[in-house]
């Protein structure tokens, strides 16, 4: 009888055990998946920016329009890998998507920056200059977002790799999540505003 309850209890200790790290992994899940709408609120907040960047450069630079037209084109599948990211946020296809995305935006934001220096009008208008900062601004809160959901994407990692937690998130088919690494060094930093 006592060799019974010795082992009824192990198995309640074990079974409060697997518990306790099951919740811990879904706390930590539900951690990056918050970090990333942290992200997925500044990405919105510069893809809600873009438009009225290109409409206020559009009246100066009448003769740029695929400029114009590879920006928005930009916006537009960044908005959509982001949608995409945002449903699965530790995803490796999804945070690729949402990277090159990311990427080809920059790239045309910094062709039309580059572009409109050419405009000395554009560069003086008051409008495009709050814009400008508001873009920087919200280039720089991307940042730190960034920096947050990679924090949490690691501590989540860490603690899925370790033993016996590792046993636990096999079992319960917990997948890595994947950083969100920014590889083009052109967009690892806030753009340089020059008006």
């Amino acid at each position: 009888m006592m060799v019974l309850l010795v082992l009824f209890g192990l198995i309640g200790v074990l079974i409060i055990a697997v518990i306790s790290v099951y919740n811990r992994l879904i706390t930590l899940r539900n951690r990056y998946k918050n970090a990333f709408s942290q992200i997925d609120v500044q990405l919105h907040r510069r893809y809600d920016l873009i438009p009225s960047l290109v409409e206020t450069a559009k009246g100066y630079m009448k003769h740029e329009s695929q400029t114009l037209e590879a920006v928005i084109q930009a916006r537009n599948q960044a908005v959509s890998a982001g949608k995409t990211a945002l449903q699965n946020p530790g995803d490796s296809g999804a945070m690729a998507g949402l990277l090159t995305a990311e990427s080809s935006l920059g790239g045309a934001l910094g062709r039309l920056f580059a572009v409109s220096e050419a405009y000395p009008e554009l560069k003086a208008n008051q409008n495009m200059m709050e814009l400008m900062e508001e873009l920087t601004s919200t280039e720089n809160r991307i940042s730190f977002a960034r920096q947050a959901f990679n924090d949490s994407v690691t501590e989540f990692n860490t603690q899925r790799e370790l033993f016996p937690t590792n046993l636990i998130a096999n079992l319960f088919n917990f997948q890595p999540a994947t950083l969100f690494e920014v590889q083009d060094a052109a967009i690892k930093k806030a753009p340089s505003v020059k008006f």
